[in-house]
């Protein structure tokens, strides 16, 4: 077979395109405006597709819309449905926003939504608009939208290059990747000039400004081709997305992963971008790393904190991101390169050093010749960041404090051990002295790290010089030799030091990893244990507290999926309600309200969400470390299973207990049944001797007779029906499976049921020309009789009672209507289960298996029985017979 003709799908692929279109289906739909810049059209095209469904029949709702004093866009707005706005306190002012909770009950078929980017007032449920439409579309809601170029994450950095204006409010590109439809308004530089001075874009005063700052023709020129170019992206993706689902060949493409590599400088950022972009646009997977050296281990907790928001940013551009340890950059990033088979890794731009140093680059490309580089310029930096928050400032603090006390301790060693040596001085050889002094270098290096332990190499030599070679307590030298030994215990005591703190380094990674696998381990085989929910509850609280230093409460739903709150708990049960019912995160470090002091992380199993885990962090820092949520997500993935567990362990033993009840019903129905059928027999036929005896009975005796007998016929009915039951569901009845009219089975019925219907109105309407159907003629009988029994028991005398049958497609459909109260409100599927009765206490006969034995008979037959309400006012019950084949019948004679 060729690479271009169709080739046989995979099975797994179709299982996941399938259930992809599952999750699809319940969502609504996405469709993105999309421009280079204000002013395109973008909102009119929306209002004008918007309009034209409505005319179409589809309910349409305008959640917010701006017209920016835009007569044309406003004249659209005529007949369209408008949402009132919410309006939120703000610092004594009362800001405008989209009212989220109206629209969700509105419930509207497509809702328009503008300005994605829109970043919320404070006090709003999420902080930005993308997000509310992402709770629309959740509700099942379609959305209308719009956004430009310069607002995609992804290119923020490159549009403010070109057009020296930064926008603040962005949309992630995952969201825009996500989007169902993009439709790309296009326009020439020099029209949407001509629509700016003539008053179509802003108003007079902010067009003016405009044209002299954004607005130039070769800003439009460069962002059109942006708009373009992305959307170009965004087309081959649909086409690659469409030939992998109709299984159009293989696609051979040489590209590979790419891996950015962040660090510590101001540019890292704009390396995370750009690598978002060129995977983007190469349809590739990408990651982001950050190696953390001993050296970087040391740096102000500003610039860890701003190295480990730009991981979270790639983190949110979609990257996989991971902190790794090492004593050496490229060697680090090589390995992980090689472990995730990436064969690009993106660096900035080398940066002046030391001669001697060879830049990162240069050792990757030593390291691994087949790896390509490249290698992006620096990106126009940020404003100023915020000061750091106080716990920040104290942590640094509290580090500056440390660090100077173990420069004070190094120093203090390597001068005490001077004095304590001096001494020694004619005793021991000066050979042996300065073993000595190395020693305490190395143990220095051990316990306070590499910049303390130069601090007393150097120390150590000058107390060498100072106090044990002559002349003594003078640092002058008498014999030049010495300056070789001050060399080389110099020498000596650096190489030591650094490579004592590169394995004592070495060391503390390897215990963190030990202790983060510990953690993982004793907490799944606590899980493993688990039988209760409760056990599961407080392994877990447990286990956080203990791996992570937080406060956690675990809050498990009830039957309805509402969460639980335990006693004690502070947790905010909107918050965790929210992130249950969605499978998202909220709370601190999240997207929706991130200014709550929790972080509430849902429990997702297999099946369905298990419950949600509310976290409250010492210190807010470490939920932006990639390792320690990588680790959670871990804890809460087992805590999920676990409970998944726990739940189907206690549907199983519900199943058991019920398979044994209904296993001792059964016999007991079977043993009473036989018991009972013989005097019961005997007595139906002593009373109708007894009422047609002679000489005959005085009226009143005869009455007495003939009650008793239609009781003993009711009675034998009733232990008939328990037999029956007994039988089919033992499996021991066998069919008489042969081909019949339906007029005839119809008939029969209606002759054995003549005494329940002899006070109501019976009318048959069976379609002329009905064909053979293959069933038990004496069973099928036995179902018409009970629904015929049972439309007559719970109507009212007089009321009209219809026997019907038609051709549907392949079946044959049966119907029993009446006039009647018809079934309780939502309990018409539980009256086909055994011992269900219309009326819970009544004086009606019956024991509620009438119904069951009908479901029962019609699912041997390979039909179905359903129950409903009736065209003629009451209840309805209709049958469903598979159609097959008939003989054909003999042929006529000639």
């Amino acid at each position: 077979m060729s690479p271009t003709e169709t080739q046989r799908a995979d099975p797994d692929a179709l299982l996941a395109q399938v259930q992809s279109d599952e999750r699809k289906a319940a969502r609504g739909k996405l469709r993105i405006y999309f421009g280079a810049s204000a002013g395109v059209g973008k909102t009119c095209a929306m209002l004008v597709a918007a309009r034209k469904l409505r005319d179409e029949g589809v309910a349409v709702l305008v959640g917010v819309l701006e017209t920016h004093g835009r007569p044309d866009t406003a004249a659209l707005l005529d007949g369209l449905g408008l949402l009132a706005p919410a309006m939120l306190a703000h610092r004594g002012q009362a800001l405008r926003e989209f009212d989220l909770d109206a629209a969700l009950a509105a419930a509207p078929s497509l809702i328009l939504v503008d300005e994605l980017a829109h970043s919320n007032a404070p006090g709003s449920r999420h902080p930005k608009r993308w997000q509310d439409v992402e709770e629309l579309l959740a509700a099942g809601i379609d959305v209308f939208t719009t956004v430009n170029v310069q607002h995609l994450d992804s290119l923020n950095d490159v549009v403010g290059g070109i057009t020296g204006v930064r926008v603040a409010e962005t949309v992630p590109d995952t969201v825009f990747d996500g989007a169902d439809e993009v439709v790309l308004v296009d326009l020439p530089a020099d029209e949407l000039l001509a629509r700016l001075r003539g008053g179509k874009v802003y108003q007079p005063e902010q067009a003016e400004r405009a044209a002299k700052n954004f607005f130039r023709k070769g800003n439009l020129i460069a962002l059109r081709e942006l708009a373009l170019r992305r959307t170009a992206d965004r087309v081959e993706g649909d086409v690659r997305a469409y030939r992998i689902e109709k299984s159009i060949g293989p696609v051979w493409k040489t590209g590979g992963a790419l891996l950015a590599c962040v660090g510590p400088r101001a540019d890292a950022e704009h390396v995370v971008r750009s690598t978002a972009r060129l995977a983007g646009q190469l349809g590739a997977d990408w990651h982001a790393v950050y190696v953390e050296t001993p050296a970087l281990q040391r740096m102000p907790a500003p610039r860890r904190e701003l190295t480990l928001k730009t991981l979270r940013l790639a983190q949110e551009l979609g990257a996989s991101t991971a902190v790794l340890a090492g004593r050496d950059i490229a060697d680090a990033i090589v390995g992980y390169a090689r472990e995730h088979n990436v064969s690009k890794l993106v660096l900035a731009r080398a940066h002046p050093s030391w001669p001697w140093r060879r830049a990162h680059r240069e050792r990757i490309a030593g390291i691994a010749p087949d790896i390509d580089l490249i290698e992006v310029g620096g990106g126009k930096p940020r404003p100023a960041e915020a000061a750091p928050e106080t716990n920040t400032v104290t942590l640094a603090f509290d580090s500056g404090k440390r660090r100077a006390a173990a420069y004070a301790w190094s120093g203090a060693a390597s001068l005490a051990a001077a004095l304590l040596l001096a001494p020694l001085v004619g005793h021991v050889d000066l050979a042996n002295i300065v073993m000595l002094l190395l020693l305490v270098v190395v143990l220095v290096a051990v316990r306070f790290g590499r910049g303390p332990s130069v601090l007393c190499t150097c120390l150590s030599v000058a107390c060498f010089d100072f106090f044990f070679v002559t002349p003594r307590f003078d640092f002058a030298v008498s014999d030049l030799e010495y300056l070789i030994t001050f060399g080389v215990m110099l020498a000596v005591g650096l190489i030591t030091g650094h490579l004592t703190a590169g394995l004592r380094f070495q060391a503390r990674v390897a215990a963190h990893r030990e202790h983060r696998s510990r953690a993982l381990y004793e907490f799944a085989r606590e899980l493993s244990g688990a039988l209760q929910t409760e056990q599961i509850v407080d392994a877990t609280r447990a286990a956080i507290a203990r791996t992570f230093r937080a406060g956690a409460t675990l809050l498990v739903p009830d039957a309805e999926g509402r969460l639980q709150a335990p006693s004690g708990a502070t947790a905010d049960m909107g918050i965790a309600q929210w992130a249950f019912d969605h499978a998202q995160s909220a709370g601190l470090g999240s997207g929706t309200l991130p200014a709550s002091p929790l972080f509430y992380l849902p429990l997702v199993a297999p099946m369905r969400t298990r419950g949600v885990l509310a976290i409250a962090p010492e210190q807010q820092r470490w939920m932006l470390i990639p390792e320690q949520r990588t680790q959670l997500d871990t804890f809460a993935a087992l805590a999920a299973i676990a409970l998944e567990r726990v739940h189907y362990i206690e549907v199983a033993q519900d199943a058991l207990v019920n398979m044994e009840s209904e296993r001792l019903r059964n016999s007991l129905l079977a043993a009473l049944s036989h018991d009972l059928r013989t005097p019961l027999t005997l007595l139906v036929g002593l009373s109708e001797s007894l009422a047609d005896s002679s000489p005959a009975l005085a009226a009143p005796q005869r009455d007495m007779a003939v009650i008793l007998h239609e009781e003993a016929l009711r009675m034998s009915a009733l232990v008939a029906n328990l037999l029956e039951m007994a039988r089919i569901q033992s499996g021991q009845i066998t069919f008489n499976m042969q081909w019949h009219p339906l007029e005839e089975v119809v008939g029969s019925a209606l002759r054995a049921c003549a005494a329940p219907l002899r006070a109501h109105a019976v009318r048959t309407a069976l379609a002329p020309g009905l064909p053979l159907v293959r069933f038990d003629a004496v069973l099928i009988e036995r179902v018409l009789y009970n629904l015929l029994e049972n439309a007559a028991k719970y109507t009212q005398p007089g009321s009209t009672i219809e026997v019907s049958g038609t051709v549907h497609g392949a079946w044959l459909q049966l119907r029993v209507d009446d006039d009647g109260p018809g079934f309780p409100a939502g309990r018409a599927d539980t009256l086909f289960e055994k011992f269900a009765r219309g009326e819970r206490e009544s004086a009606k006969p019956g024991v509620g298996l009438g119904l069951a034995i009908c479901r029962a008979i019609i699912e041997a037959h390979g039909g179905k029985i359903e129950a409903g309400a009736s065209p003629i006012g009451g209840a309805s019950l209709v049958v469903n017979l598979p159609l097959g084949t008939p003989p054909p019948g003999p042929e006529p004679e000639t």
